[in-house]
């Protein structure tokens, strides 16, 4: 049996060594890295709490962003991350939404709805408040649900009323047929809203 001498030429180095830095590149998409790393070009970080969202006993980080042309164009989006900790100080992004947060605009008369953040175990909120003579509150919560490893929008609630009487009263619930099975990246805050 006669042996072929096998001839291996640089070329076939560069696309090996090209091949293997296309492998590392794919195996480090969705790697635990800074918190700095998930904020882009332009933007800032408008705030942000701590808290054990996903319940396995870490903690991560509910980030909300701020485009720095904001003041320019008040109904710019802001992005809110949804970051899952490794416990080392280190971060990955587990879920990206534009339409949850209320932009600078959207408040009306009384100016930037954004209320705050709030975090608890397996669960999120974020609190609007907006309006002129007629008042209202808007209270975002998403709920984790283990099986599915993804959140869920849990309510959609506030209450509307005029600020001359403050006495009456009445509860909105946002789409209440969506409770516990709309997931995070379909929400959207233009959802049309419905009085309890």
């Amino acid at each position: 049996m006669r042996s072929f001498p096998i001839t291996i030429t640089s070329n076939c180095y560069k696309i090996t060594f090209l091949s293997i830095l296309s492998l590392m590149a794919l195996s480090s998409f969705g790697q635990f890295d800074r918190m700095q790393t998930f904020i882009p070009k332009n933007f800032s970080i408008l705030d942000s709490a701590a808290g054990d969202i996903n319940k396995d006993g870490l903690q991560d980080l509910v980030v909300i962003l701020r485009n720095g042309f904001e003041n320019m164009n008040t109904d710019t989006t802001r992005p809110l991350l949804l970051l899952i900790g490794n416990g080392r100080g280190k971060y990955k992004l587990l879920a990206r939404n534009d339409s949850v947060v209320l932009c600078m605009s959207c408040g009306g008369v009384h100016g930037d709805p954004y209320e705050g953040l709030t975090v608890k175990k397996g669960y999120f909120s974020v609190g609007h408040l907006g309006g002129s003579g007629w008042r209202w509150t808007r209270i975002i919560t998403f709920k984790y649900d283990g099986l599915k490893k993804r959140f869920f929008l849990h309510r959609d609630a506030g209450f509307s009323w005029y600020a001359s009487d403050t006495d009456k009263m009445t509860e909105i619930l946002n789409r209440k047929e969506d409770f516990d099975s709309l997931p995070f990246d379909k929400f959207s805050y233009s959802r049309i809203w419905q009085e309890k």
